[in-house]
């Protein structure tokens, strides 16, 4: 995520859980020419995702292990919003679903899964100002 002031409404991260993490990660090496770079989990890595001769991931590859072992293998895109609480109280209002979450990201930034009334799934996103993390 950018340092900058974050835009709201907009889609600011993709990951892909999966089983092997590795095996699809060297997949998407080969099909669309993306470098990784491994973020460390504990006990195992998950990878971001490099456009070639990049600095800045632009996607994930994450194993379906701890936090992740529930979500569905798809692309989960991460749309940022302004105050997640809120987001949350309207997904439910309109009958959408919380799958995962609110959790907190690296102590700057919360997230949560989302399912909307037509069932896609979803990720929302929240930076934390200084004065919330504090």
């Amino acid at each position: 995520m950018s340092e900058d002031m974050p835009q709201f409404g907009i889609v600011t991260w993709i990951d892909l859980t999966v089983k092997d993490a590795e095996s699809i990660r060297d997949f998407y090496s080969a099909v669309v020419g993306w470098d990784h770079s491994p973020v460390s989990m504990g006990s195992y890595n998950d990878y971001s995702m490099l456009p070639e001769n990049s600095e800045f991931p632009i996607a994930g590859v994450c194993h379906a292990r701890g936090v992740n072992a529930n979500l569905p293998a798809q692309w989960l895109i991460y749309i940022t919003v302004e105050d997640l609480d809120e987001s949350i109280a309207a997904c439910k209002k309109l009958g959408g679903k919380v799958l995962v979450g609110p959790k907190t990201m690296s102590d700057t930034a919360r997230y949560c899964v989302i399912k909307d009334p037509a069932g896609a799934v979803t990720a929302l996103y929240e930076e934390l100002t200084e004065s919330e993390t504090d």
